[in-house]
């Protein structure tokens, strides 16, 4: 299970989000393992990976998926988006 996970009842979108500390990036590999084990949940998902610090988010930045976010929490009202047609959101 990720680290935390929060759903947006509005946007019908659930956020799976991994601290960097605990289990390390969003990498392809987990992002497919939570895919798996979400393959029946109905609702839009939205990876995210929070990092302490940008020298921390420095250190794992090849392994992080494309079509996920990254938090900093020393800049916490920005969001990096790994690339994607859109900013963010859940890829159907």
């Amino acid at each position: 299970m990720p680290d935390v996970m929060l759903y947006d009842k509005k946007r019908k979108w659930l956020f799976l989000i991994e601290a960097v500390t605990s289990h390390g990036p969003v990498s392809p590999k987990r992002q497919y393992e939570l895919e798996q084990m979400l393959s029946k949940c109905p609702v839009g998902r939205v990876y995210v990976t929070a990092f302490p610090n940008f020298q921390e988010f420095k250190r794992h930045i090849a392994q992080i998926a494309w079509e996920t976010e990254v938090w900093l929490s020393e800049i916490p009202d920005h969001l990096i988006h790994f690339n994607g047609k859109k900013f963010m959101g859940p890829y159907e």
